[in-house]
């Protein structure tokens, strides 16, 4: 069956930096978009980042561009987030989807000094 198991979250102060990773199984990762999205309980979800099937195309939240860096290893089966000079307010719970069918089960990211 699919699976999207995130990784890489955890506790770190302002200024620090993060590397999210999504490791997927059950079909073909190499034929879907990928999409970080983040969401904290009661709010509205976020796009985070998103990138294409290849690689090649790469797109950002205006909050996160020029921070937070997406890519991906189709050879791995695994997408990545770099996320540098964090902040209080990216604080939130991670989730990678794939092709807008499917999510893992979120990394909660906290952001505090």
């Amino acid at each position: 069956q699919v699976q999207l198991v995130e990784s890489g979250g955890g506790l770190v102060q302002p200024g620090g930096s993060l590397r999210l990773s999504c490791a997927a199984s059950g079909f073909t990762f190499s034929s879907y978009a990928m999409t970080w999205y983040r969401q904290a309980p009661g709010k509205e979800r976020e796009l985070v980042a998103a990138i294409s099937s290849a690689g090649g195309i790469t797109r950002y939240a205006d909050s996160v561009k020029g921070r937070f860096t997406i890519s991906r290893d189709n050879a791995k089966n695994t997408v990545y987030l770099q996320m540098v000079s964090l902040k209080p307010k990216d604080t939130d719970v991670y989730y990678c989807h794939a092709g807008g069918l499917w999510r893992g089960q979120g990394t909660q990211v906290t952001v505090t000094s």
